[in-house]
């Protein structure tokens, strides 16, 4: 089996959890920038929470299913759609051969995810089918996506393909008329995580999004003006951001001593701050070293939501400690196991979740 690209999309890529372990040699560990997401969607179509799938941003590609086959979608809303009929996110979804998939502009967040079952199955790099545009490997020849790419699916498990069987002849049996080109499992739905609600248009939230921090190690070396600054105010996400770097504009956060630091290590979620004073928030394709000076760091649980803030998006800060940014942590995890066992006792396909 096998999806087509038919129209890329701003910046469509292959993405997994990354390649830790090589940071020490210079390779950043890159993979999707909201795992949870990724792992989600995986999840709901039978893959190892780390299987290769797609990361769209801001604006999304059509595909083509050359076959049959079960995925879901997670993460932003790109408005996906089949034949002008809206597509169900956070669930898995059976669609026939030769079916075309329109995703449209983000109305919510800023990257989506798309999994079928079996994964995608790109050429592996160090160990990873992650896409790392700037040292071109992983993926599609380490770059992103084009129109008439090809990317080949690998097995489906044994339970998604009884599933995608079973969500099948529930299409064809549906009375004349009605699409045929999908049909979803309304029964079995993964709640999207809190990030997701964070991020919803007209969400009751007006200072904004709020992304809890550590601080980092040139934290007191930041003018006290400064660092009250960096957790009252807002921040606006800039144009320039990518995959690297989250740049903000607002106000500026300079040094009491502007004097260059040494090149040390840094990790997605670090916050530097270079002699300009604008923040940046580095995301899974950042360096493995950087010489501005870290004033913060994003916890890891809100990782999923710094990969959802898109340009024009205001943000905030909220400093808490070690022991409330593990909690968080795995809270996380508990959530995503808990889910991973509820989709295990849904593995036989049952027409009460169909």
């Amino acid at each position: 089996m096998s999806l087509r690209i038919i129209k890329p999309g701003l910046h469509t890529t292959v993405q997994d959890l990354g390649r830790p372990g090589w940071r020490r040699f210079g390779i950043p560990e890159g993979g999707a920038m909201d795992s949870i997401a990724l792992r989600t969607a995986n999840l709901l179509v039978g893959n190892a929470p780390g299987a290769a799938g797609l990361e769209l941003t801001l604006n999304g590609p059509e595909l083509l299913a050359e076959e049959a086959m079960l995925i879901a979608v997670c993460g932003a809303d790109l408005a996906p759609s089949i034949e002008g009929e809206a597509l169900p996110l956070w669930r898995p979804v059976w669609i026939g051969a030769g079916t075309v998939i329109h995703f449209g502009s983000a109305a919510s967040g800023c990257r989506a995810y798309v999994a079928a079952a079996g994964g995608i199955a790109a050429e592996a790099a160090l160990g990873s089918r992650s896409t790392d545009t700037r040292a071109g490997i992983g993926g599609i020849a380490g770059r992103k996506l084009r129109s008439g790419d090809v990317l080949p699916l690998g097995s489906a498990a044994p339970w998604a393909a009884a599933w995608h069987a079973a969500l099948a002849a529930r299409a064809a049996a549906a009375p004349q008329g009605q699409g045929r080109r999908s049909w979803a499992a309304p029964g079995w739905f993964a709640p999207p995580p809190p990030q997701a609600h964070a991020l919803l248009p007209g969400s009751a939230n007006p200072a904004g999004i709020r992304l809890r921090v550590m601080p980092g190690a040139e934290y007191g070396q930041f003018r006290e003006a400064a660092r009250t600054a960096f957790m009252r105010e807002r921040y606006r996400v800039a144009p320039a951001s990518d995959r690297m770097g989250v740049r903000l504009e607002g106000p500026p956060l300079p040094m009491e001593d502007s004097e260059e630091l040494l090149s040390h290590g840094v990790i997605a979620g670090t916050i530097q701050v270079p002699r300009g004073g604008a923040p940046i928030i580095l995301g899974a394709d950042c360096q493995t070293t950087g010489g501005y000076p870290k004033l913060a760091h994003v916890i890891t649980a809100d990782l999923p939501l710094l990969a959802q803030c898109k340009p024009g998006d205001s943000i905030t800060f909220e400093e808490v400690t070690l022991a409330e940014a593990q909690r968080r942590n795995r809270e996380q995890e508990r959530g995503m196991r808990q889910l991973a066992a509820v989709l295990a006792i849904c593995q036989k396909p049952s027409w009460k979740l169909l």
